[in-house]
């Protein structure tokens, strides 16, 4: 007979389909007896092996999956694991630039007080040396004056002999 299941199986369902009717039973039908229950013994010794190798497929394809579902796991870990190393280094980073821009900030208001005060120090100093030159000035003019009148008493004495 036949040696594979299926074989014996589409070997049961024609010898069935082509077995003659019962007069007045048109659901029930003639086969051979020794014939059906050979392929019967025969699908029965087989079966087990099938099974077997269909277990085995089974457990292989569960191994599979347990493999893929393992290795899958190990992605997402490594995958969590490096995002996390990213917001680490992104919240170092963000911690580090918070810092630089505090000390620029710091430094800014350092530059605009030094600025403050060398306006202030510069305008003291012009100040005073404004009221230095001034009061020379004023020195200077008063010098002149007196020369210029001690000039003019000189002038008009030696034009007016009179006077000597």
């Amino acid at each position: 007979m036949n040696s594979n299941i299926e074989e014996l199986i589409t070997a049961l369902y024609d010898m069935i389909q082509d077995a003659k009717a019962l007069p007045l039973g048109a659901d029930k039908c003639i086969i051979e007896r020794d014939k059906a229950l050979d392929m019967l013994d025969e699908i029965s010794a087989q079966l087990p092996g099938e099974l077997k190798q269909a277990r085995t497929i089974v457990q292989s394809r569960e191994q599979l999956v347990s493999q893929a579902r393992g290795e899958a796991a190990a992605i997402v870990q490594e995958a969590q694991s490096r995002a996390d190393q990213m917001v680490q280094t992104d919240e170092i980073y963000q911690r580090v630039l918070a810092k630089s821009r505090e000390e620029a900030e710091k430094a800014n208001e350092k530059i605009n007080e030094l600025k403050a005060v060398a306006n202030s120090y510069m305008d003291h100093s012009l100040g005073e040396t404004e009221a230095v030159v001034a009061a020379t000035l004023e020195q200077i003019r008063q010098t002149r004056s007196r020369f210029q009148s001690a000039v003019s008493q000189d002038h008009s004495s030696e034009t007016n002999p009179v006077a000597k």
